[in-house]
């Protein structure tokens, strides 16, 4: 099996002229790949900031500081044991949620079927509805591993039933994710009423909120693991961590965790049998420093990381 793996910096590959993530080759065939990195550049189901579709070229971009070959933190050497590649961006509609779901699942929907595990680059959280559907025809429901500050329960927001603060709650309705098996995990501030984490708890989720889970710690985390027994869906929303350390994102919420403690908490999730994962929410225009694409990045690396413990 040929193996993919990333490039030296000299060589970085790019696609419409921007660079690959990790310099990975940007390959378009499924054969001999284990992960393919997919762009998905949609942020019409935003309710606040705008501007996620930018996210998967910053942190692309981003991406070209790190050395991804090994991870001490998790001791392993990803592309020994992965082939990756960059598979480039999926199309979208403006101003289409709908629309623009469908093309995110075609663009997808090959990968599943050749075996491929994506890793998706958003874009804003809307984007993970059609990264599930597309998995859940393959392996059934799954469980959903939700690092985010919330919940995404809503029936509607402003009178929409697709954005990015109903998109759990939609694949709950759909069929795509068993509540049974899935955690959310660092859900913090203002309520649209007293009764919403109860209502999640209602749908079959267990919710931690940051406050329990700054104390708790990566026990939570592996009891999270320990509840997905089976495929499982991992979504990262970097709205998760505090605004201090991660400040480009849709809907920021202070008083979360700092970029060392979420990436612990992510570390945590060694265990899962992942059908896909994806970082979202990242929106570049508003944070001059790039910080945020920097944490992004390693999010999308370290969970790599734990595709490649996995094997």
């Amino acid at each position: 099996m040929k193996r993919y793996h990333p490039t030296p910096p000299s060589e970085a590959p790019r696609f419409a002229g921007v660079a690959t993530f990790l310099r990975l080759p940007h390959v378009t065939e499924p054969a001999d790949v284990d992960v393919a990195v997919v762009g998905l550049p949609l942020d019409t189901g935003v309710s606040v900031r705008a501007g996620a579709r930018f996210g998967p070229k910053a942190v692309r971009e981003a991406a070209l500081g790190l050395r991804p070959e090994y991870n001490p933190a998790q001791r392993v050497a990803l592309f020994e044991r992965l082939s990756v590649v960059d598979w480039g961006d999926a199309g979208v509609v403006p101003g289409f949620v709908d629309r623009s779901l469908e093309r995110l699942e075609a663009a997808l929907a090959p990968l599943h079927a050749a075996g491929v595990v994506p890793l998706g680059l958003g874009g804003d959280h809307t984007v993970t509805l059609a990264e599930l559907r597309v998995a859940a025809r393959r392996h059934g429901p799954l469980a959903l591993v939700h690092f985010d500050a919330h919940g995404d329960t809503l029936d509607q927001y402003r009178g929409e039933r697709y954005a990015h603060a109903t998109v759990v709650r939609r694949a709950v309705e759909e069929g795509l994710v068993d509540p049974a098996r899935s955690t959310q995990l660092g859900l913090r501030g203002g309520l649209s009423g007293p009764g919403e984490y109860d209502e999640a708890r209602a749908l079959g989720f267990e919710i931690v909120p940051w406050l329990d889970l700054a104390q708790l710690g990566t026990g939570v985390v592996e009891m999270a693991v320990e509840r997905a027994a089976g495929k499982a869906f991992l979504t990262f929303d970097l709205g998760f961590v505090d605004p201090a350390f991660a400040p480009g994102v849709g809907v920021p919420e202070v008083g979360g965790p700092s970029s060392m403690q979420a990436l612990a908490l992510l570390r945590g999730c060694r265990g899962l049998d992942l059908a896909g994962a994806d970082v979202v929410e990242v929106v570049p225009d508003l944070d001059v420093s790039q910080l945020t694409a920097a944490l992004a990045a390693t999010v999308a690396w370290e969970i790599l990381g734990l595709m490649a413990c996995g094997r």
